[in-house]
Protein backbone atom coordinates (compact mmCIF):
# COMPACT_ATOMS: atom_id res chain seq x y z
CA UNK A 1 0.00 0.00 0.00
CA UNK A 2 0.56 3.69 0.22
CA UNK A 3 2.17 4.83 3.44
CA UNK A 4 4.03 8.40 3.10
CA UNK A 5 3.29 11.16 0.31
CA UNK A 6 5.17 13.98 1.27
CA UNK A 7 4.60 17.29 -0.84
CA UNK A 8 6.46 20.64 -1.57
CA UNK A 9 6.22 24.14 -2.51
CA UNK A 10 3.38 22.09 -5.26
CA UNK A 11 0.92 24.79 -6.12
CA UNK A 12 -0.68 26.05 -2.91
CA UNK A 13 1.14 23.28 -0.68
CA UNK A 14 4.26 24.59 0.43
CA UNK A 15 4.87 21.64 2.98
CA UNK A 16 2.84 18.36 3.47
CA UNK A 17 3.66 15.16 5.05
CA UNK A 18 0.59 12.32 4.66
CA UNK A 19 0.67 9.22 6.67
CA UNK A 20 -1.83 6.46 5.33
CA UNK A 21 -3.28 3.41 6.59
CA UNK A 22 -5.17 0.52 5.21
CA UNK A 23 -8.62 0.38 3.51
CA UNK A 24 -11.06 3.31 2.03
CA UNK A 25 -9.29 6.93 3.07
CA UNK A 26 -11.64 9.86 2.23
CA UNK A 27 -10.41 13.11 1.71
CA UNK A 28 -13.16 15.86 1.77
CA UNK A 29 -12.45 20.12 1.53
CA UNK A 30 -14.01 22.98 0.37
CA UNK A 31 -14.23 23.89 -2.72
CA UNK A 32 -10.66 25.36 -4.26
CA UNK A 33 -9.37 24.12 -0.72
CA UNK A 34 -6.71 22.11 -2.90
CA UNK A 35 -7.89 18.65 -3.08
CA UNK A 36 -6.77 18.53 -6.54
CA UNK A 37 -3.35 18.71 -5.50
CA UNK A 38 -3.32 15.22 -3.17
CA UNK A 39 -3.98 14.07 -7.22
CA UNK A 40 -1.79 15.87 -9.08
CA UNK A 41 0.77 15.13 -6.81
CA UNK A 42 0.14 11.36 -7.40
CA UNK A 43 -0.25 11.86 -11.02
CA UNK A 44 3.39 13.42 -10.70
CA UNK A 45 4.47 10.09 -9.49
CA UNK A 46 3.32 8.15 -11.45
CA UNK A 47 5.33 9.68 -14.67
CA UNK A 48 2.69 12.33 -15.49
CA UNK A 49 4.47 14.93 -17.34
CA UNK A 50 5.34 17.91 -15.20
CA UNK A 51 5.28 21.58 -15.71
CA UNK A 52 6.90 24.81 -14.28
CA UNK A 53 3.50 26.27 -13.51
CA UNK A 54 3.25 24.14 -10.60
CA UNK A 55 6.51 25.19 -8.58
CA UNK A 56 4.17 27.61 -5.74
CA UNK A 57 4.90 30.70 -6.58
CA UNK A 58 8.90 32.48 -5.60
CA UNK A 59 10.00 28.67 -5.18
CA UNK A 60 12.21 27.57 -7.92
CA UNK A 61 11.92 23.60 -7.36
CA UNK A 62 8.85 21.47 -5.90
CA UNK A 63 9.29 18.34 -4.97
CA UNK A 64 7.03 14.81 -4.38
CA UNK A 65 8.13 11.97 -2.76
CA UNK A 66 5.63 8.49 -2.55
CA UNK A 67 6.51 5.66 -0.40
CA UNK A 68 4.92 2.13 -1.31
CA UNK A 69 5.30 -0.96 1.30
CA UNK A 70 4.78 -4.03 -1.34
CA UNK A 71 4.24 -7.67 -0.22
CA UNK A 72 5.19 -9.11 -3.04
CA UNK A 73 7.93 -7.47 -4.86
CA UNK A 74 8.83 -9.69 -7.63
CA UNK A 75 7.18 -8.04 -10.52
CA UNK A 76 8.23 -4.54 -9.16
CA UNK A 77 11.81 -5.59 -9.24
CA UNK A 78 12.07 -7.19 -12.81
CA UNK A 79 10.41 -3.94 -13.42
CA UNK A 80 13.18 -2.03 -12.03
CA UNK A 81 16.17 -4.55 -13.69
CA UNK A 82 14.97 -3.99 -16.85
CA UNK A 83 15.28 -0.53 -16.49
CA UNK A 84 18.55 -0.64 -15.35
CA UNK A 85 17.14 0.70 -11.59
CA UNK A 86 18.12 -0.40 -8.38
CA UNK A 87 15.17 -2.79 -6.92
CA UNK A 88 14.04 -2.70 -3.48
CA UNK A 89 15.83 -3.52 -0.82
CA UNK A 90 13.20 -4.70 1.78
CA UNK A 91 9.70 -4.30 1.12
CA UNK A 92 9.45 -0.09 0.44
CA UNK A 93 9.52 1.47 -2.72
CA UNK A 94 10.56 4.96 -3.00
CA UNK A 95 9.51 7.23 -5.96
CA UNK A 96 10.26 10.96 -5.56
CA UNK A 97 10.00 13.80 -8.79
CA UNK A 98 11.70 17.12 -8.58
CA UNK A 99 10.16 19.85 -10.75
CA UNK A 100 12.62 22.78 -11.17
CA UNK A 101 12.43 26.14 -13.44
CA UNK A 102 14.75 24.66 -16.16
CA UNK A 103 14.90 20.79 -15.40
CA UNK A 104 12.94 17.77 -13.83
CA UNK A 105 14.59 14.63 -12.45
CA UNK A 106 13.22 11.52 -11.06
CA UNK A 107 14.17 9.03 -8.74
CA UNK A 108 13.27 5.31 -7.54
CA UNK A 109 15.02 4.01 -4.89
CA UNK A 110 17.33 7.27 -4.86
CA UNK A 111 18.55 5.86 -8.31
CA UNK A 112 18.17 8.11 -11.74
CA UNK A 113 14.72 6.81 -13.55
CA UNK A 114 12.91 7.99 -16.95
CA UNK A 115 9.25 8.86 -16.66
CA UNK A 116 8.60 5.73 -18.65
CA UNK A 117 9.86 4.13 -15.86
CA UNK A 118 7.71 5.24 -13.21
CA UNK A 119 4.84 4.83 -16.00
CA UNK A 120 5.51 1.07 -15.63
CA UNK A 121 5.60 1.49 -12.16
CA UNK A 122 1.95 3.62 -11.51
CA UNK A 123 0.31 0.96 -13.90
CA UNK A 124 1.23 -2.20 -11.43
CA UNK A 125 0.99 0.07 -8.13
CA UNK A 126 -2.20 2.61 -9.07
CA UNK A 127 -5.24 2.56 -10.51
CA UNK A 128 -6.80 6.00 -10.87
CA UNK A 129 -10.14 7.17 -11.78
CA UNK A 130 -11.56 10.31 -12.23
CA UNK A 131 -13.99 11.97 -14.09
CA UNK A 132 -11.76 11.86 -17.36
CA UNK A 133 -9.74 9.08 -16.28
CA UNK A 134 -11.70 6.00 -17.88
CA UNK A 135 -10.39 5.49 -21.12
CA UNK A 136 -9.23 1.88 -20.11
CA UNK A 137 -12.72 0.97 -19.11
CA UNK A 138 -13.83 1.87 -22.99
CA UNK A 139 -10.91 0.10 -24.48
CA UNK A 140 -12.13 -3.27 -25.46
CA UNK A 141 -8.15 -4.59 -24.89
CA UNK A 142 -9.19 -3.87 -21.76
CA UNK A 143 -11.94 -5.15 -21.41
CA UNK A 144 -10.85 -8.67 -22.77
CA UNK A 145 -8.42 -8.49 -20.42
CA UNK A 146 -11.10 -7.92 -17.11
CA UNK A 147 -13.12 -11.09 -18.38
CA UNK A 148 -9.78 -13.10 -18.56
CA UNK A 149 -8.94 -12.15 -15.07
CA UNK A 150 -12.69 -13.14 -13.95
CA UNK A 151 -11.90 -16.21 -15.86
CA UNK A 152 -8.88 -17.13 -14.31
CA UNK A 153 -7.54 -17.67 -18.28
CA UNK A 154 -4.26 -15.86 -17.62
CA UNK A 155 -2.60 -19.16 -18.19
CA UNK A 156 -4.82 -20.01 -21.14
CA UNK A 157 -4.01 -16.52 -23.00
CA UNK A 158 -0.59 -16.42 -22.20
CA UNK A 159 0.15 -20.44 -23.33
CA UNK A 160 -2.17 -18.98 -27.19
CA UNK A 161 -0.31 -15.24 -27.23
CA UNK A 162 3.19 -17.87 -27.49
CA UNK A 163 1.84 -20.22 -29.93
CA UNK A 164 0.66 -17.26 -32.09
CA UNK A 165 4.12 -15.13 -31.90
CA UNK A 166 5.80 -18.57 -33.24
CA UNK A 167 2.75 -18.80 -36.02
CA UNK A 168 3.16 -15.51 -37.01
CA UNK A 169 6.87 -15.87 -37.19
CA UNK A 170 6.64 -18.78 -39.31
CA UNK A 171 4.49 -17.07 -41.52
CA UNK A 172 6.29 -14.28 -41.91
CA UNK A 173 9.33 -16.20 -42.77
CA UNK A 174 7.34 -18.21 -45.54
CA UNK A 175 6.40 -14.95 -47.19
CA UNK A 176 10.32 -13.74 -47.15
CA UNK A 177 10.85 -17.35 -49.12
CA UNK A 178 7.76 -16.99 -51.79
CA UNK A 179 9.09 -13.44 -52.76
CA UNK A 180 12.62 -14.64 -52.88
CA UNK A 181 11.47 -16.99 -56.07
CA UNK A 182 11.01 -13.40 -57.37
CA UNK A 183 14.57 -13.07 -57.47
CA UNK A 184 16.05 -11.98 -60.61
CA UNK A 185 19.01 -14.42 -62.82
CA UNK A 186 20.72 -11.47 -62.18
CA UNK A 187 21.56 -11.96 -58.46
CA UNK A 188 21.30 -15.33 -58.75
CA UNK A 189 24.96 -15.17 -61.12
CA UNK A 190 26.28 -12.63 -59.29
CA UNK A 191 25.84 -15.06 -55.94
CA UNK A 192 26.78 -18.03 -57.58
CA UNK A 193 30.29 -16.18 -59.11
CA UNK A 194 31.28 -14.96 -55.51
CA UNK A 195 30.43 -18.50 -54.01
CA UNK A 196 32.71 -20.30 -56.70
CA UNK A 197 35.45 -17.13 -56.91
CA UNK A 198 35.87 -18.15 -53.31
CA UNK A 199 35.77 -22.25 -53.47
CA UNK A 200 38.73 -21.46 -56.22
CA UNK A 201 40.78 -19.75 -53.62
CA UNK A 202 40.65 -22.22 -50.97
CA UNK A 203 41.76 -19.83 -48.49
CA UNK A 204 41.96 -20.58 -45.52
CA UNK A 205 42.44 -17.46 -42.87
CA UNK A 206 45.53 -19.16 -41.00
CA UNK A 207 47.80 -19.77 -43.91
CA UNK A 208 48.24 -15.33 -44.71
CA UNK A 209 50.97 -14.76 -41.93
CA UNK A 210 52.93 -17.90 -43.44
CA UNK A 211 52.32 -17.31 -46.56
CA UNK A 212 53.21 -13.53 -46.68
CA UNK A 213 56.58 -14.95 -44.51
CA UNK A 214 57.46 -17.64 -47.11
CA UNK A 215 56.97 -14.77 -50.25
CA UNK A 216 59.49 -12.44 -48.49
CA UNK A 217 62.05 -14.77 -47.82
CA UNK A 218 61.78 -15.87 -51.34
CA UNK A 219 61.52 -12.62 -52.83
CA UNK A 220 64.86 -11.52 -51.15
CA UNK A 221 66.48 -14.91 -51.72
CA UNK A 222 69.76 -13.51 -53.68
CA UNK A 223 69.93 -10.66 -50.92
CA UNK A 224 70.16 -13.03 -48.40
CA UNK A 225 72.74 -15.43 -50.06
CA UNK A 226 74.87 -12.22 -50.82
CA UNK A 227 74.26 -11.07 -47.02
CA UNK A 228 75.43 -14.22 -45.65
CA UNK A 229 77.70 -15.51 -48.09
CA UNK A 230 79.67 -11.43 -47.05
CA UNK A 231 79.31 -12.55 -43.02
CA UNK A 232 80.68 -15.90 -43.36
CA UNK A 233 83.94 -15.21 -45.78
CA UNK A 234 84.84 -12.27 -43.49
CA UNK A 235 84.78 -14.08 -40.01
CA UNK A 236 86.52 -17.20 -42.17
CA UNK A 237 89.18 -14.64 -43.56
CA UNK A 238 89.74 -11.38 -41.71
CA UNK A 239 88.28 -11.88 -38.79
CA UNK A 240 89.38 -15.46 -37.69
CA UNK A 241 93.24 -14.29 -38.96
CA UNK A 242 93.73 -11.23 -36.63
CA UNK A 243 92.15 -13.19 -33.99
CA UNK A 244 95.04 -16.01 -34.53
CA UNK A 245 97.47 -13.37 -34.43
CA UNK A 246 96.35 -11.88 -31.26
CA UNK A 247 95.90 -15.57 -29.89
CA UNK A 248 99.66 -15.62 -30.46
CA UNK A 249 100.57 -11.70 -29.17
CA UNK A 250 98.76 -13.49 -25.69
CA UNK A 251 100.76 -16.36 -25.51
CA UNK A 252 103.82 -14.22 -25.55
CA UNK A 253 102.44 -11.83 -22.89
CA UNK A 254 101.42 -14.60 -20.07
CA UNK A 255 105.32 -15.81 -20.68
CA UNK A 256 106.45 -12.40 -20.12
CA UNK A 257 103.94 -11.53 -17.01
CA UNK A 258 101.65 -14.30 -16.04
CA UNK A 259 98.94 -11.85 -14.60
CA UNK A 260 97.97 -11.33 -18.12
CA UNK A 261 96.16 -14.96 -18.34
CA UNK A 262 93.51 -13.86 -16.33
CA UNK A 263 93.04 -10.71 -18.39
CA UNK A 264 92.97 -12.73 -21.81
CA UNK A 265 91.42 -15.69 -20.14
CA UNK A 266 87.87 -15.32 -22.85
CA UNK A 267 89.68 -15.26 -25.64
CA UNK A 268 90.03 -19.03 -26.90
CA UNK A 269 86.24 -19.42 -25.60
CA UNK A 270 85.46 -16.27 -28.14
CA UNK A 271 87.58 -17.56 -31.15
CA UNK A 272 85.86 -21.08 -30.38
CA UNK A 273 82.34 -19.21 -30.87
CA UNK A 274 83.14 -16.94 -34.09
CA UNK A 275 84.34 -19.58 -35.90
CA UNK A 276 81.38 -21.87 -34.84
CA UNK A 277 79.57 -18.68 -36.20
CA UNK A 278 81.05 -18.57 -39.62
CA UNK A 279 80.20 -22.43 -40.07
CA UNK A 280 76.67 -21.53 -39.38
CA UNK A 281 76.13 -18.45 -41.74
CA UNK A 282 78.12 -21.07 -44.38
CA UNK A 283 75.47 -24.00 -43.47
CA UNK A 284 72.93 -20.86 -44.15
CA UNK A 285 74.13 -19.71 -47.38
CA UNK A 286 74.40 -22.93 -48.84
CA UNK A 287 70.77 -23.60 -47.77
CA UNK A 288 69.33 -20.90 -49.18
CA UNK A 289 67.97 -21.60 -53.07
CA UNK A 290 66.99 -19.04 -55.28
CA UNK A 291 63.85 -20.35 -57.25
CA UNK A 292 61.71 -17.53 -59.14
CA UNK A 293 59.14 -19.71 -59.93
CA UNK A 294 58.23 -20.52 -55.74
CA UNK A 295 58.37 -16.40 -55.50
CA UNK A 296 55.76 -15.79 -58.56
CA UNK A 297 53.82 -18.35 -56.70
CA UNK A 298 53.51 -17.00 -53.71
CA UNK A 299 53.53 -13.52 -55.41
CA UNK A 300 49.99 -14.52 -56.65
CA UNK A 301 48.54 -16.50 -53.84
CA UNK A 302 49.08 -12.83 -51.66
CA UNK A 303 47.41 -11.19 -54.72
CA UNK A 304 44.40 -13.43 -54.13
CA UNK A 305 44.11 -13.06 -50.79
CA UNK A 306 43.94 -9.20 -51.44
CA UNK A 307 41.96 -8.95 -54.30
CA UNK A 308 38.94 -10.90 -51.87
CA UNK A 309 39.59 -8.75 -49.17
CA UNK A 310 38.72 -5.57 -50.99
CA UNK A 311 35.69 -7.22 -52.39
CA UNK A 312 34.44 -9.15 -49.72
CA UNK A 313 37.03 -8.00 -46.62
CA UNK A 314 38.62 -6.28 -45.21
CA UNK A 315 40.06 -9.24 -43.76
CA UNK A 316 40.01 -13.36 -44.83
CA UNK A 317 37.88 -14.37 -41.95
CA UNK A 318 34.83 -11.91 -43.20
CA UNK A 319 35.70 -13.16 -47.16
CA UNK A 320 34.74 -16.55 -45.41
CA UNK A 321 31.82 -15.12 -43.46
CA UNK A 322 30.52 -13.63 -46.78
CA UNK A 323 31.32 -17.05 -48.68
CA UNK A 324 28.80 -18.71 -45.95
CA UNK A 325 26.39 -15.92 -46.35
CA UNK A 326 26.23 -16.40 -50.09
CA UNK A 327 25.78 -20.00 -50.02
CA UNK A 328 23.26 -19.83 -47.64
CA UNK A 329 21.26 -17.31 -49.90
CA UNK A 330 21.98 -18.99 -53.00
CA UNK A 331 20.64 -22.29 -51.63
CA UNK A 332 17.53 -20.94 -50.05
CA UNK A 333 17.03 -19.35 -53.78
CA UNK A 334 17.63 -22.61 -55.17
CA UNK A 335 16.15 -24.78 -53.03
CA UNK A 336 13.30 -22.52 -52.03
CA UNK A 337 10.13 -25.09 -53.69
CA UNK A 338 10.98 -27.59 -50.63
CA UNK A 339 11.70 -24.57 -48.33
CA UNK A 340 8.32 -23.77 -49.01
CA UNK A 341 6.39 -26.75 -48.73
CA UNK A 342 8.20 -27.65 -45.66
CA UNK A 343 7.45 -23.99 -44.22
CA UNK A 344 4.02 -24.26 -44.92
CA UNK A 345 3.09 -27.59 -43.70
CA UNK A 346 5.56 -26.21 -40.37
CA UNK A 347 2.97 -23.25 -40.44
CA UNK A 348 -0.62 -25.34 -40.81
CA UNK A 349 0.97 -27.35 -37.90
CA UNK A 350 0.95 -24.16 -35.58
CA UNK A 351 -2.12 -22.83 -36.40
CA UNK A 352 -3.47 -26.27 -35.64
CA UNK A 353 -2.08 -25.64 -32.22
CA UNK A 354 -3.40 -22.42 -32.19
CA UNK A 355 -6.74 -22.88 -33.22
CA UNK A 356 -6.83 -25.38 -30.68
CA UNK A 357 -5.04 -23.08 -27.84
CA UNK A 358 -8.03 -20.64 -28.66
CA UNK A 359 -10.78 -22.81 -28.32
CA UNK A 360 -9.65 -23.75 -24.90
CA UNK A 361 -9.78 -20.21 -24.48
CA UNK A 362 -12.54 -19.65 -25.54
CA UNK A 363 -14.33 -21.73 -23.68
CA UNK A 364 -13.19 -20.41 -20.38
CA UNK A 365 -14.46 -16.79 -22.32
CA UNK A 366 -17.93 -17.86 -23.03
CA UNK A 367 -18.46 -19.80 -20.08
CA UNK A 368 -17.47 -16.52 -17.82
CA UNK A 369 -18.77 -13.83 -19.58
CA UNK A 370 -22.58 -14.00 -18.47
CA UNK A 371 -21.37 -14.69 -14.97
CA UNK A 372 -19.88 -11.49 -15.30
CA UNK A 373 -22.16 -9.62 -16.58
CA UNK A 374 -24.69 -10.95 -14.10
CA UNK A 375 -22.06 -9.97 -11.66
CA UNK A 376 -21.67 -6.29 -12.76
CA UNK A 377 -25.68 -6.02 -13.64
CA UNK A 378 -25.95 -6.61 -9.64
CA UNK A 379 -23.48 -3.70 -8.20
CA UNK A 380 -24.70 -1.58 -11.43
CA UNK A 381 -28.15 -1.64 -9.76
CA UNK A 382 -27.00 -0.98 -6.23
CA UNK A 383 -25.41 2.14 -7.67
CA UNK A 384 -28.79 3.66 -8.91
CA UNK A 385 -29.33 2.20 -12.66
CA UNK A 386 -32.54 0.10 -10.94
CA UNK A 387 -33.56 -1.12 -14.67
CA UNK A 388 -30.65 -0.91 -16.66
CA UNK A 389 -28.74 -3.88 -18.66
CA UNK A 390 -25.72 -4.87 -18.76
CA UNK A 391 -23.74 -7.48 -21.30
CA UNK A 392 -20.40 -8.88 -21.64
CA UNK A 393 -20.27 -9.38 -25.07
CA UNK A 394 -18.14 -12.31 -26.89
CA UNK A 395 -17.54 -11.73 -30.45
CA UNK A 396 -15.88 -13.80 -33.11
CA UNK A 397 -12.84 -12.89 -34.65
CA UNK A 398 -12.66 -12.92 -38.87
CA UNK A 399 -8.93 -14.07 -37.96
CA UNK A 400 -6.89 -15.16 -35.09
CA UNK A 401 -5.51 -11.89 -33.50
CA UNK A 402 -2.61 -11.45 -30.62
CA UNK A 403 -5.64 -11.58 -27.62
CA UNK A 404 -7.57 -15.13 -28.83
CA UNK A 405 -10.04 -15.88 -31.37
CA UNK A 406 -12.25 -13.32 -30.23
CA UNK A 407 -13.10 -9.58 -29.00
CA UNK A 408 -15.09 -8.95 -26.14
CA UNK A 409 -17.65 -5.97 -26.25
CA UNK A 410 -18.92 -4.41 -22.55
CA UNK A 411 -22.43 -3.31 -23.86
CA UNK A 412 -24.61 -1.19 -21.84
CA UNK A 413 -28.17 0.22 -21.51
CA UNK A 414 -29.30 2.43 -19.12
CA UNK A 415 -32.99 2.67 -20.30
CA UNK A 416 -35.42 -0.24 -20.80
CA UNK A 417 -36.73 -0.99 -23.77
CA UNK A 418 -33.89 0.24 -25.85
CA UNK A 419 -30.96 -1.81 -27.83
CA UNK A 420 -27.66 -2.24 -25.53
CA UNK A 421 -25.40 -0.22 -27.10
CA UNK A 422 -21.37 -0.47 -26.62
CA UNK A 423 -20.33 1.00 -23.05
CA UNK A 424 -18.02 3.87 -25.52
CA UNK A 425 -21.18 4.97 -27.13
CA UNK A 426 -24.03 5.77 -24.45
CA UNK A 427 -22.05 6.24 -21.09
CA UNK A 428 -22.13 9.72 -19.74
CA UNK A 429 -19.32 11.08 -17.79
CA UNK A 430 -21.10 10.32 -14.52
CA UNK A 431 -22.69 6.91 -15.43
CA UNK A 432 -19.07 5.18 -16.76
CA UNK A 433 -17.42 6.75 -13.31
CA UNK A 434 -20.46 4.17 -11.38
CA UNK A 435 -20.25 1.08 -14.39
CA UNK A 436 -16.64 1.27 -13.34
CA UNK A 437 -17.12 0.88 -10.10
CA UNK A 438 -19.41 -1.97 -10.52
CA UNK A 439 -16.80 -3.36 -12.44
CA UNK A 440 -14.10 -2.86 -9.84
CA UNK A 441 -16.48 -4.08 -7.16
CA UNK A 442 -17.36 -7.85 -9.03
CA UNK A 443 -13.46 -7.77 -10.31
CA UNK A 444 -12.63 -7.11 -6.49
CA UNK A 445 -10.71 -10.87 -6.25
CA UNK A 446 -8.79 -10.90 -9.20
CA UNK A 447 -7.22 -7.03 -9.41
CA UNK A 448 -4.07 -7.00 -8.37
CA UNK A 449 -3.50 -3.10 -8.14
CA UNK A 450 -2.76 -2.71 -4.79
CA UNK A 451 -4.16 1.16 -4.31
CA UNK A 452 -7.43 2.14 -6.13
CA UNK A 453 -7.92 6.21 -6.19
CA UNK A 454 -11.17 7.64 -6.63
CA UNK A 455 -11.41 11.64 -7.58
CA UNK A 456 -14.95 12.42 -7.04
CA UNK A 457 -16.60 9.95 -9.57
CA UNK A 458 -19.53 10.74 -6.99
CA UNK A 459 -20.15 13.95 -8.78
CA UNK A 460 -23.47 14.23 -10.24
CA UNK A 461 -25.35 11.66 -8.18
CA UNK A 462 -28.08 12.19 -5.75
CA UNK A 463 -27.68 10.96 -1.64
CA UNK A 464 -29.03 7.47 -1.69
CA UNK A 465 -26.44 6.60 -5.00
CA UNK A 466 -23.77 8.82 -3.24
CA UNK A 467 -23.92 6.15 0.05
CA UNK A 468 -23.82 3.29 -1.98
CA UNK A 469 -20.81 4.40 -4.36
CA UNK A 470 -18.81 4.81 -0.39
CA UNK A 471 -20.37 1.68 0.55
CA UNK A 472 -18.86 -0.02 -2.15
CA UNK A 473 -15.35 1.48 -2.10
CA UNK A 474 -15.38 0.24 1.82
CA UNK A 475 -16.26 -2.89 0.75
CA UNK A 476 -13.42 -2.88 -2.00
CA UNK A 477 -11.27 -0.94 0.88
CA UNK A 478 -11.76 -4.88 2.66
CA UNK A 479 -9.25 -5.98 -0.70
CA UNK A 480 -7.11 -3.12 -1.64
CA UNK A 481 -6.34 0.46 -0.09
CA UNK A 482 -8.75 3.23 -1.58
CA UNK A 483 -8.26 6.70 -1.53
CA UNK A 484 -11.70 8.42 -2.43
CA UNK A 485 -11.82 12.34 -2.77
CA UNK A 486 -15.08 13.35 -2.30
CA UNK A 487 -18.07 16.16 -1.47
CA UNK A 488 -20.29 13.65 -0.47
CA UNK A 489 -21.28 12.86 3.48
CA UNK A 490 -22.17 9.63 2.87
CA UNK A 491 -18.93 8.50 0.83
CA UNK A 492 -16.81 10.24 3.65
CA UNK A 493 -18.53 8.76 6.90
CA UNK A 494 -18.25 4.95 5.63
CA UNK A 495 -14.21 5.59 5.16
CA UNK A 496 -11.60 3.99 7.78
CA UNK A 497 -10.04 7.30 7.86
CA UNK A 498 -11.04 10.81 7.50
CA UNK A 499 -8.64 13.78 5.72
CA UNK A 500 -9.24 16.66 5.59
CA UNK A 501 -7.99 19.56 2.81
CA UNK A 502 -8.06 23.21 4.56
CA UNK A 503 -6.99 26.34 2.97
CA UNK A 504 -5.12 28.79 5.03
CA UNK A 505 -3.91 32.74 4.88
CA UNK A 506 -0.94 33.26 6.47
CA UNK A 507 1.54 36.79 6.40
CA UNK A 508 -0.46 37.08 3.02
CA UNK A 509 0.16 33.76 1.39
CA UNK A 510 -2.50 31.09 0.57
CA UNK A 511 -1.87 27.41 1.45
CA UNK A 512 -2.84 24.28 1.37
CA UNK A 513 -3.04 21.60 4.56
CA UNK A 514 -4.05 18.57 4.96
CA UNK A 515 -5.04 16.78 8.67
CA UNK A 516 -6.90 13.84 9.93
CA UNK A 517 -10.46 14.21 11.01
CA UNK A 518 -11.42 11.77 14.22
CA UNK A 519 -14.28 11.38 16.91
CA UNK A 520 -16.40 15.55 17.32
CA UNK A 521 -13.93 16.94 14.42
CA UNK A 522 -15.41 14.45 11.79
CA UNK A 523 -18.90 14.81 12.76
CA UNK A 524 -18.25 18.68 12.28
CA UNK A 525 -16.42 18.24 8.90
CA UNK A 526 -19.97 15.94 7.91
CA UNK A 527 -22.02 18.33 9.54
CA UNK A 528 -19.88 20.53 7.23
CA UNK A 529 -20.50 18.72 3.93
CA UNK A 530 -24.40 18.04 4.70
CA UNK A 531 -25.24 22.38 4.44
CA UNK A 532 -26.01 22.29 7.83
CA UNK A 533 -24.82 24.36 10.02
CA UNK A 534 -24.63 23.59 13.83
CA UNK A 535 -28.03 22.57 14.30
CA UNK A 536 -29.01 20.05 16.41
CA UNK A 537 -30.64 17.95 12.76
CA UNK A 538 -27.73 18.20 10.96
CA UNK A 539 -25.66 16.87 13.83
CA UNK A 540 -28.16 14.26 14.31
CA UNK A 541 -27.96 13.20 10.57
CA UNK A 542 -23.96 13.19 10.41
CA UNK A 543 -24.24 10.81 13.02
CA UNK A 544 -27.35 8.77 11.16
CA UNK A 545 -23.78 8.64 8.19
CA UNK A 546 -21.74 6.88 10.66
CA UNK A 547 -21.42 2.64 10.41
CA UNK A 548 -23.84 1.62 13.30
CA UNK A 549 -24.38 4.81 13.85
CA UNK A 550 -21.15 5.65 15.59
Amino acid sequence: MLTHIFIKNLALVDQLTWQLGKGLIGVTGETGAGKSVIVGALKLVLGERAVKGMIRTGEVSCTVEAVFELDELEEVNRLLEDAGVEPCDGEQLLIRRVIGQSSNKQFVNNSPATLSVLKNLGDHLVDLHGPHDHQSLLSVERQLSMLDAYAVAQKDREAYRSIYSQWRNKLTELESLQKSEQANEQEIDLLRFQVEEIDVADIRPEEESEIEERYKRASNSSRLVEGSGQIAGILGREVNERLCEVQRLARELERLDPATLELLGGLDSALVELQELERSMADYTESLEIDPAEASALEGRINTFETLKRKYGPSLEDVCSHHARASERLSAIENRGGLIEQLRAEAEKLKAKLESAGLKLSTKRKKSAPRLAKEISKHIKELGFKQASFEVAVLQNETPSTSGLESVDFQFGPNPGEPLKPLRQVASSGEISRVMLAVKSALADQDATPLMVFDEIDANVGGEIARAVGEKMAVLGEKHQVISITHFPQVAAVAAEHFVVDKLVEDGRTRSTLRQVEGEQRIDELVRMLGGGDGEQARAMALSLMPQGV
